[in-house]
């Protein structure tokens, strides 16, 4: 007899090969013109269950553009395995022609010129319209958010997460987890949670003081759907306390907390559940690792990483689904479940070509009536990208926005060395095009953003430099605790990601002598987006518009002040 986890591989090996698995029905379609609304939303429905997942859309309400990573270096089990594979290479695994719809959505080669073939991605009025036709289809599939929602934009900073909280309510989520939400302040994500209509889930937020579970986040909640008992357990992103500032939310605690995963689990299929998903917001190989340490899970719906994949990782008997960021991408996931167990799956997803997709007229009402207030400010023309120069954030190290963010802190604080730190969220800028305070704001916008200017050692640099590096390359996926590597300027540097903490970095720089960073020196240092309380400074985003308002034209060198080895 075929045992479930064979059946399991069975059913993904042939929904790739029917193209049922993700973007075989999209993807070797030869140009634009040939991409429809009907083709990319074609779905042949399978099972009695459907969920819907988006997730990391850093509050990003309008079409945009957004380049996916050229560097994801993957260490340890994970060295070569998606989704740290990128550009021709993650091609060549999935089948991708060059140019093609897929490659453009899903590679960052030739992202210029693609993209004004194929025009902006996301907009939630376009997710709306997926979401209502995956719907019409199944009108009980479930809709879970992965988090990262209340944060990324002007206007959600300006209405303390009111304008996502607004349009997020119209899609009519049925759950959702969360990490950057918290930095709104416990005060502010506390008065939201009480007044969603739909579950905010979190096994792993607990009461700081009595380590209890926090009473305003349950756990899991069930859900009747397709005659199938299903529960939903949220998993917020762990590290919390570490990645942002713990003095915002400090009666809450956060952690991985498996063993409390387990329990959960076991809790769930005690009380009759059918079928079990994780919404996780713990990051890709953090939930491989947990696929391999808690058992019962049938499907994580993954999270913060960003990680845009076209079929699902199979760790055990959980497939593991990365729906992408930024409003790119929406998944859907059709479940054949019975006798109390999931028996296959298909699995698609779906690109949002914003120029294809209709926009749904009632949330795009919706959406351009949170922005009306402040469309002045966000549409003010800052500066223009030089003809060959694309802004893009995006990478285990440095893009250029983040040079541009780093000139500037140079620039406007009068600083050696500048240091800026390594998140994902941020949309791109095309060559030639207007760069606007909104798009300033996309890549800058948090509510810690005060621009610091500090005197560091060059053993103190050498530390911190150190100290990220293990939250990256550690081996271990359960010690990898930030986003990718800070961004430097002025600074150059050798990294080996093989070596162990302490010994990673090496040949630090400085760039405008050319001269050692010597441990014992002092160097003035400026950066942004300090965890510490009382953090002094203009605000980022005010030190980055003066400095593109002082060039008119953003045009940057290459960078190759880091030299990376060991991948």
């Amino acid at each position: 007899m075929i045992s479930r986890r064979d059946f399991l591989q069975t059913s993904m090996a042939a929904a790739a090969l029917y193209g049922g698995s993700g973007f075989g029905n999209w993807s070797q379609l030869a140009a634009q013109q040939a991409l429809t609304q009907d083709k990319l939303l074609e779905f042949d429905s399978f099972g009695n269950v459907s969920l819907i997942h988006v997730t990391d859309i850093h509050a990003q309400l309008k079409p945009l553009y957004f380049r996916e990573p050229e560097v994801n270096i993957g260490v340890g089990n994970n060295k070569g395995a998606v989704p740290h594979v990128t550009g021709a290479d993650f091609r060549r695994a999935y089948g991708i022609e060059d140019g093609s719809p897929s490659a453009y959505a899903l590679t960052y080669n030739d992202f210029a010129s693609l993209a004004k073939g194929y025009g902006r991605v996301g907009g939630l009025d376009r997710v709306a319209t997926v979401i209502n036709s995956i719907r019409a289809d199944r009108p009980d599939a479930l809709l879970l958010d992965g988090g990262d929602t209340w944060h990324g934009s002007y206007t959600c900073y300006h209405t303390q997460g009111q304008d996502m909280v607004n349009v997020m309510n119209a899609l009519n989520p049925d759950a959702m987890t969360f990490h950057w939400e918290f930095t709104l302040g416990s005060d502010r994500v506390n008065e939201i949670v009480e007044g969603l209509p739909f579950a905010a889930l979190g096994q792993n937020i607990f009461d700081a003081e009595w380590d209890e579970p926090a009473e305003l986040f349950p756990p899991y909640k069930f859900f009747e759907r397709g005659g199938v008992k299903i529960a939903v357990i949220g998993q917020a992103f762990p590290y919390m306390p570490i990645a942002n500032p713990g003095w915002m939310f400090p009666e809450y605690a956060f952690g991985i907390r498996d063993e409390n995963m387990q329990e959960m689990v076991d809790q769930v299929r005690a009380e009759g559940a059918e079928l079990v998903v994780c919404l996780s917001h713990n990051g890709f190989d953090v939930d491989k690792r947990m696929a391999g340490i808690v058992t019962g899970i049938d499907v994580i719906l993954s999270g913060h990483t960003h990680d845009a994949l076209p079929e699902p990782v199979l760790v055990g008997d959980t497939i593991i689904v990365a729906s992408g960021s930024n409003g790119k991408f929406v998944s859907r996931v059709d479940l054949d479940v019975r006798d109390g167990r999931m028996m296959g799956f298909r699995h698609k997803l779906i690109p949002i070509f914003s120029d294809v997709i209709t926009p749904d007229a009632n949330v795009a009402k919706l959406i351009d009536a949170q922005r009306a207030p402040y469309l002045d400010d966000l549409t003010k023309v800052i500066g223009k990208t030089a003809d060959d120069q694309t802004l893009y954030r995006r990478g285990n190290f440095n893009g250029t926005w983040d040079d541009l963010i780093c000139d500037a802190l140079i620039s406007e604080r009068e600083a050696d060395i500048a240091l800026s730190p390594g998140v994902r969220w941020g949309p791109s800028i095309l060559p030639g095009q207007d760069i606007t305070r909104e798009d300033i704001w996309n890549v800058t916008s948090m509510t810690y953003g005060e621009a610091y200017r500090t005197e560091m050692t060059g053993e103190f640099l050498h530390i911190v430099l150190e100290d990220v590096a293990d939250n990256l390359f550690n081996p271990d996926p359960y010690y990898q605790q930030g986003g990718d590597m800070v961004r430097v300027g002025g600074l150059g540097y050798r990294i080996d990601v093989t070596k162990p903490q302490g010994d990673r970095i090496t040949e630090m720089t400085l760039l405008k002598t050319g001269e050692m960073i010597d441990p014992s020196k002092t160097y003035q240092v400026a950066g942004w987006a300090s965890v510490n309380q009382g953090t002094e400074g203009p605000q980022i985003w005010d030190v980055v518009e003066a400095h593109i308002a002082k060039q008119g034209t953003v045009s940057l060198d290459p960078n190759n002040s880091v030299k990376v080895v060991g991948v």
